[in-house]
Order: structure tokens, then C-alpha cells, then sequence
């Protein structure tokens, strides 16, 4: 990876693009930093610390420590990602939006408008829950004092609103380095929000036990090294064009492969599944005292076995769904038909396509189980553990790690793409 990024500084276009993305990403540290108005600085970070376990870590984690302290970027890139993922769900089911992805580049473009009101939609929604929470004394649980200075309407609305508008400014920041840097623009800064709490859990766990420090980044980089084993394994389908004669030109007699990866659905599962809990979570203060009591009890705190079991369970599902929604064997195999592609061994339509389905079935399984054994890892080791300080200062979720090592991974790959490309150009030349 440094070799990569030593050749990209030496290209002028490329180091451009690379400290554009740079400084937007010092910009985005700082909205997450930057306290909304009417907040309570000091009564934040005395509270903060009090939210350990289950859900809040993951929020915490996720939201690269901004929406606990009720930052300007508090929602971060979870509304824009959960409108996308929401967007591809009702893209099958939606004609008209099915319509709009067959278009091409404009058709997509539609969709990605509509991808952003979501995503404004979203935000509205959630920063409402949290203001809400935080003004009922129960967004961190344990804590005594007020968060905000002053609970009128009019603070809460203005509370909101810039919420709201942090999460625009985050999408249009995550926009613009997709188009003018490097690409990969929200994954990139999610990568940036999990990467920005790991000094302060490394710290923290030094100076409880220097021991355990040591013992948990060994672990951690033994983790790293099976994640990326896992997400570089691919299993590829040879394909073999035929020969054809367009008008006194020749074209075909090539061989390819179509490379399905064991975790075709990436870590949308996980995201999605984490979205999905967290709601009983937010609305257990207003469903009473007996379900909300329930709730609190067993669907709160990640080391209850029902947590556990339902966390595994909805990933293990959605890993599925997705896989299904975003690999469609049979317009795979009739793009192959149109231009003379065959599997050999495989005649061309319905049976190339029952073929795929069935490879992609037996390939999903193992990257399901795979995503729900990385999720529970941290949930596992709270529960043996059972050491609320070592819970809330655990940073090597599978979660955490699988967003680290997956856009990581991309990035490179982006990198090395572009360079290849100038490469070429001036080969050209």
C-alpha cells in the first residue's frame, strides 16, 4: 500500500486528487468535533463514557464517536447509506425505479436524486430520535445531568436542522470525492469515522493492561489477516467466447471468467442488520413500561443470547436477500448469450443461469456465516469477559475491522487503476 501511494504522489494529477481527499477529510473530523448549538460540551463528555455495551458501541463506532456527543456531522454518512440501501431493496420491487436502473447513465442519475431526499428524510428522522432522547435524559443511559442548555422547541428545532444539514454537507462532501478525488467517497469516510476512535480505545486498554494491550493487538492482527484472506477469495467462472464474423472482421474466440466473491454482499448486511435492532432500542421509551422493559432487557445489550441470536440471524438473511438482489444469474447469462459467451460444459441460457444460481447459493453461505461469526466476535468476548471497562474500550469488532480492511482494500485498488490508466496513456503517446 505505501508503494502504491509513493507512485501516486509522484503523478501530479493523482497527489492533486489525493490531498483534495485529504482535506476533506480534515474537514469532516471537524464538523464530527464540532458540538451543536445548544449542547452541553461539558456535560457530554462527562456522560459519554457511561454508554457501554451492546448497541451504543456500535453507534459509537460507526458514528466515528459524533452522534453520542451531539456533533454538527452527529448522523455521519448512516442516513446517505441507509437511504442507498433502501433504494437498491425498492429497486426490484419498484417497476418504475427497475426502469430507471436499465437506462444507463441517466437513469442512475434519477435514482441518485432520489437517493438523496431519502437520505434528507432519514436524517430528519433520526436527528429528531436523538434530540428527543437526549432531551428526555436517555440518550446515555446513567447520566444525571442535562445535555442541552435549554429543551424549548425552538433550541430542539435548531438542534435538529443542523443535524440535518450536517448530514447534507456530509453527502455532498462524500459526493465530491467520488467525483474530484480518489473515489469511493462515503466508504472512504466511513473508513474515516471507525479509524478516528481507535487511538483512544488503544490508549485507553494500554493503560488498564499493558498485558492485555499486547495479547488484543496480536489478536487483532491475526484477525486482519483472516479478514483479508477472506474478502480476496473468489470463485471464478471460465468463460469462453465463440468466433463471429461481423461484416470481413472477426470478433470472439476469447476466454474470461466472472470471479463471484465469498462475501458478494460486502458489509451492507451487517450495517443494515445493526440499523434494524437499534430501533426497538429508540423506541423502548415509548412503548411503556413492560415492553420497553423487555426490550431494554433483551434486545440492548449485545451480550443477552436473544440479542445475539436475532443480530446472527438478520445478517444471515439479509447476506441472502442482497446477494439475490445484486447478482441476477439470468440477465448475467442472457448478456452472455447475446454476445456468444458460454460456461464450457454449461449450454447457454437457462442452464448457464441454473448454474450460477447454484454456485452463488453454495458461495453465500459460508460468506453469511462468516459475516455473522465477524459480528458476534466483540459480542462473544463482552460476554466471556464480563469487565464493563473492557467492553467499552474492545476495538477490534468484526465490523470495525471488515469496513477497515474492505475499503482499504478498494482504495488500493482504485489507486492502482488510475495509474495503470496514465500508464497506458502514456505509453499511447
Amino acid at each position: 500500500m505505501l508503494t502504491v501511494l509513493t507512485r501516486a504522489f509522484r503523478v501530479p494529477e493523482l497527489r492533486g486528487k489525493l490531498l483534495f481527499t485529504l482535506g476533506l477529510i480534515g474537514l469532516f473530523r471537524l464538523g464530527q468535533l464540532m458540538p451543536a448549538p445548544g449542547v452541553d460540551v461539558v456535560a457530554v463528555r462527562e456522560c459519554v463514557g457511561s454508554a457501554k455495551g451492546g448497541l451504543f458501541d456500535m453507534v459509537q463506532m460507526l458514528s466515528g464517536g459524533a452522534m453520542l456527543q451531539l456533533s454538527v456531522f452527529a448522523l455521519g454518512v448512516m442516513p446517505y447509506i441507509t437511504a442507498s440501501i433502501i433504494m437498491q431493496l425498492f429497486a426490484v420491487v419498484v417497476p418504475r425505479l427497475t426502469l430507471l436502473r436499465k437506462e444507463g447513465q441517466r437513469g442512475q442519475a434519477k435514482i441518485t436524486q432520489y437517493t438523496r431526499y431519502l437520505t434528507v428524510g432519514l436524517a430528519v428522522l433520526n436527528a429528531g430520535t436523538v434530540v428527543a432522547l437526549a432531551r428526555a435524559g436517555q440518550l446515555l443511559p446513567g447520566c444525571a445531568r442535562p445535555l442541552l442548555r435549554d429543551d424549548g422547541l425552538l433550541s430542539v428545532i435548531v438542534i435538529v436542522l443542523t443535524m440535518v444539514a450536517g448530514a447534507g454537507v456530509v453527502m455532498w462532501l462524500g459526493e465530491l470525492i467520488t467525483d474530484r478525488g480518489i473515489g469511493n467517497g462515503m466508504s472512504i469516510l466511513m473508513f474515516t469515522q471507525v479509524v478516528a476512535v481507535f487511538p483512544a480505545y488503544l490508549s485507553r486498554i494500554f493503560m488498564l493492561s499493558p498485558g492485555g494491550f499486547v495479547v488484543m493487538t496480536v489478536s487483532g492482527l491475526f484477525l486482519v489477516a483472516a479478514v483479508v484472506f477472506v474478502e480476496q477469495a473468489q470463485r471464478r467462472i471460465p468463460v469462453q467466447y465463440a468466433k463471429r464474423m461481423v461484416g470481413r472482421r472477426m470478433y470472439g474466440g476469447s476466454s474470461t471468467y466472472i470471479p463471484l466473491k465469498v462475501n458478494q454482499a460486502g458489509i451492507v448486511p451487517v450495517i443494515f442488520s445493526t440499523s434494524l435492532l437499534y430501533l426497538p432500542t429508540l423506541a423502548a421509551p415509548l412503548l411503556g413500561d413492560e415492553a420497553g422493559g423487555w426490550v431494554s432487557r433483551n434486545l440492548t445489550s449485545g451480550t443477552h443470547p436473544l440479542y445475539m441470536t436475532v443480530y446472527v440471524l438478520l445478517i444471515v438473511g439479509f447476506a441472502y436477500f442482497y446477494v439475490s438482489i445484486t447478482f441476477n444469474p439470468e440477465e448475467v447469462a442472457d448478456n452472455m448469450r447475446r454476445y456468444g459467451g458460454f460456461v464450457p460444459g454449461i449450454r447457454p441460457g437457462r442452464p448457464t443461469a441454473q448454474y450460477l444460481a447454484f454456485v452463488l447459493s453454495r458461495l453465500t453461505a459460508p460468506g453469511a456465516v462468516y459475516l455473522g461469526m465477524l459480528a458476534l466476535l466483540p459480542l462473544v468476548a463482552f460476554a466471556i469477559l464480563r469487565d464493563p471497562g473492557t467492553q467499552q474500550n474492545f476495538p477490534f469488532g468484526g465490523t470495525s475491522i471488515l469496513i477497515m480492511v474492505g475499503v482499504g482494500l478498494d482504495t488500493v485498488k482504485q489507486i492502482e487503476a488510475q495509474l495503470q490508466q496514465r500508464n497506458y496513456e502514456g505509453f499511447l503517446r
